[in-house]
């Protein structure tokens, strides 16, 4: 008998032709949700670097913003030719603990209790992880959007973390703390600007203002990688020879963002500057065989990244028990 592999036109045509012919749920990569609850961290090392993946939570967000500069058909038969809906992408939320000499570095922190209800799960989940959020000694900010900066804050308006010393990128801060900026964007991103300005200016937090290269501490730098905002920071963390990229959201697909890197993002505030953005980071992570770990990435969100002709591959890391 002999197979036959669907050719990229053949996807295309089956795309074209949703909503009235739909892809069967078993094709899909998504499986059930638990009865219980899954482990919501992960564990590994860097080096003498001991990390922690700790989930948020998740959220669902239109695949219509994947590739807003490509024939839809085409976005549409690539999501079907992964496994993956072609309606809503699963966002997983991945921060990233390090204890690096008597460091306990934070990147992110959430989006507490003003987000979805499926996430704002960080405190919790870090206790559960056995981590006393208090004892946080930095938190580092990739960047001001609501579902990496609004858990800074509770109920109270009052920082979560009251003892850490807080960083994010000058381009970043001076941005969204502009004169009357909610005036000056298109009305979907005023209440992006709203958030980052309440959480920008939460109560106890004093902030260190980072430069491309600046250290938190020693073997952990802050990257410039501009484009899904102005000022939109990675993290490098370097120890024993090892490093690993925590990406933030310069690329938030671990399908798309390395098969299509061109392929623009409707959340991405500079487009073009976005795209170029993650070529540059995946080029490097490639050719320097550099860890990578993606925010929104499937958890634990962990993997290198290989060339694949003119485009790019994620490969999940190794488990280890």
């Amino acid at each position: 008998m002999t197979l036959m592999k669907p050719t990229r036109r053949d996807l295309l045509k089956l795309a074209a032709m949703a909503p009235a012919m739909a892809f069967p749920l078993s094709a899909r990569a998504e499986l059930g949700p638990p009865t219980g609850d899954n482990p919501a961290h992960f564990r590994f090392s860097i080096g003498d670097a001991r990390l922690t993946i700790i989930s948020d939570g998740y959220f669902e967000t239109p695949v219509s913003g994947i590739g807003v500069n490509a024939d839809q058909a085409e976005v549409q038969a690539f999501m079907a030719a992964h496994y993956l809906p072609r309606d809503k992408g699963y966002a997983h939320t991945n921060h990233l603990y390090i204890e690096i000499g008597d460091a306990k570095v934070l990147i992110d922190v959430g989006s507490g209790s003003r987000f979805f209800e499926t996430t704002g799960r960080l405190m919790a989940n870090m206790e559960a992880a056995g981590i006393d959020p208090q004892g946080i000694t930095h938190v580092v900010m990739t960047h001001a959007h609501p579902d990496h900066i609004l858990g800074i804050r509770d109920d109270f308006d009052e920082a979560i973390i009251p003892e850490a010393a807080y960083t994010i990128g000058q381009i970043e801060h001076d941005y969204w703390m502009q004169d009357d900026l909610v005036n000056q964007v298109p009305e979907e991103r005023q209440q992006f600007v709203l958030a980052a300005v309440n959480s920008i200016n939460a109560d106890g937090v004093e902030w260190i203002m980072a430069q491309d290269g600046h250290e938190v501490v020693p073997g952990v730098t802050m990257m410039h990688t501009p484009g899904h905002t102005p000022g939109h920071m990675s993290v490098r963390l370097e120890s024993g020879g090892k490093t690993l990229i925590a990406l933030g959201d310069c690329l938030t697909n671990a399908n798309a963002s390395f098969a299509r890197p061109d392929w623009t993002l409707a959340r991405d505030q500079d487009q073009p500057m976005a795209a170029d953005t993650r070529k540059k980071v995946l080029g490097m992570a490639a050719d320097e065989r550099i860890a990578v770990l993606g925010y929104h990435f499937p958890f634990p969100g962990v993997g290198h990244v290989m060339r694949d002709g003119d485009a790019f591959r994620f490969v999940p890391a190794l488990w280890r028990f």
